[in-house]
């Protein structure tokens, strides 16, 4: 029997790995961060940090007839996740907040809370699998004095593609592994909610949270105008040509692939090509301009915990929902490399992730730097 944390969201998905977890016969305590600030009229609009959500956790654990706390992490996910997103759209990127909550918040800071306290794993309701072999993929591992071989932690996608989360787990290493459960990976989401409604779980007919928690409906602009105004600053839009063929109302406001919104008249669709930080500058052009066949990414890791030496063969994904493509990667410097697509790829964008698959095991990934 383990002593297991479980990161409980009030949602179906963490509910339903609490419960396979306490019916497996393990010590399990439900745990929900509260990230976001009280007393925030936005708080109230979102499905993910909510009162409702710290309800429904709890009522969940009492129905288990397991232990349930509140941590606050408000501080940790002001400095690491909101001023992180502020900052990388001030830059000219276009961060993904959720990411950078995984790594620092949900994962590294609750795995050490959770050392703190004398747990031995830390769960989720993720969907991803996690796979343990005896020796690596190569077979370099060499038997340990004992006789015993190494363990080595593969992440893989979820069962479910639909709703497989490996994407935002890529920057997850073996220590983190070794201590991590993903009890649904295993399952479709109809299975999970069927399961959680055998079970007569209170949230097995709770409705999904597609937002990100801190800002409600997905309009990112209206936080931007409340805390970082001083980067709204207006500049030109220019063509491939470097022609001004219109003004925009600050850089953070628009996006790569954009094309609405832009006020803009020149005769043919135009598109958001490029952020031009040091001109201030949003560059336009054709849809065929959108599409790139090779893209640089920085602050890579790998799951293995060490970066290949030599170019290597795999699939990369460039954004959550999207499909993954064959691409070759090919490391440049420490946790830096080089990524060229088989095929041309759309709207590549600067601060988004890229993570790199074999098959279905998540080999790493990094963030797609700025030309």
């Amino acid at each position: 029997m383990a002593k297991i944390m479980i990161a409980m969201s009030g949602g179906v998905d963490s509910s339903l790995a609490a419960a396979l977890l306490h019916e497996a016969g393990h010590d399990v305590t439900g745990v929900t961060l509260h990230l976001w600030e009280g007393d925030d009229d936005r708080l109230a609009e979102s499905l993910c940090c909510s009162q409702e959500m710290t309800e429904s956790a709890r009522r969940v654990c009492a129905q288990l007839g397991i232990p349930y706390y509140v941590f606050n992490y408000q501080r940790e996910f002001r400095r690491s996740v909101i001023e992180y997103f502020l900052r990388e759209y001030a830059s000219g990127f276009t961060p993904n907040p959720c990411l950078e909550c995984n790594r620092e918040i949900k994962f590294r800071a609750l795995l050490a809370r959770a050392h703190a306290l004398g747990f031995d794993y830390v769960a989720t309701g993720h969907y991803a699998r996690i796979r343990v072999d005896e020796t690596p993929a190569d077979h370099s591992a060499s038997p340990s004095p004992n006789g015993a071989r190494r363990a080595v932690y593969r992440l893989l996608r979820a069962v479910d593609e639909e709703k497989d989360q490996s994407y935002m787990l890529y920057m997850l290493g073996q220590d983190d592994l070794a201590r991590l459960m993903f009890p649904i990976g295993e399952y479709t989401k109809a299975e999970v909610r069927a399961l959680a409604a055998a079970r007569g779980l209170a949230s097995a007919n709770r409705p999904e949270s597609q937002d990100i928690c801190f800002v409600p409906g997905g309009d990112y602009r209206n936080l931007l105008r409340e805390e970082r105004p001083d980067a709204l600053r207006p500049g030109p839009i220019l063509d491939l040509e470097g022609r001004e063929v219109g003004w925009h109302q600050g850089l953070p406001l628009y996006t790569i692939g954009q094309r609405r919104g832009l006020g803009i008249a020149t005769g043919q669709p135009m598109y958001v090509i490029a952020l031009d930080v040091a001109r201030n500058a949003v560059i336009v052009g054709p849809e065929s301009a959108l599409r790139r066949t090779s893209l640089r990414a920085e602050r890579v890791t790998f799951v293995s915990g060490s970066c290949p030496d030599a170019p290597f063969d795999c699939l990369a994904q460039i954004r959550a929902h999207a499909d993954a493509v064959p691409a070759r990667v090919t490391p440049v410097e420490p946790e830096r490399v080089e990524v060229r697509f088989e095929h041309p790829q759309r709207a590549i964008t600067p601060g988004q992730a890229i993570v790199f698959y074999d098959g279905a095991v998540v080999l790493g990934g990094g963030r797609i730097a700025r030309d």
